[in-house]
């Protein structure tokens, strides 16, 4: 089980060449760059999600017992 999604080194050769004859020499880098810019956005996208999921949760941190305690209070008057 060792194996890339259960592809032998043969099945990859077979799926490049016929990856080759659909798209051209030519074609080939284009996609690849297109490939890499979604990626890279990806990316990009996932840290900005981690980041704000960060910011929230060391906002809910600074926020104290005590602040919640000096609320009922007061509501309680």
């Amino acid at each position: 089980m060792n194996h890339l999604l259960f592809l032998d080194s043969p099945v990859i050769i077979v799926i490049a060449l016929i990856f080759l004859l659909l798209f051209g020499g030519k074609k080939i880098p284009e996609l690849m760059k297109g490939l890499g810019k979604g990626v890279r956005s990806f990316k990009e996208g996932m840290n900005e999600v981690e980041n704000e999921i960060k910011d929230a949760t060391t906002v809910t941190k600074k926020e104290t017992p005590k602040d919640s305690k000096e609320e009922n209070l007061d509501s309680a008057k």
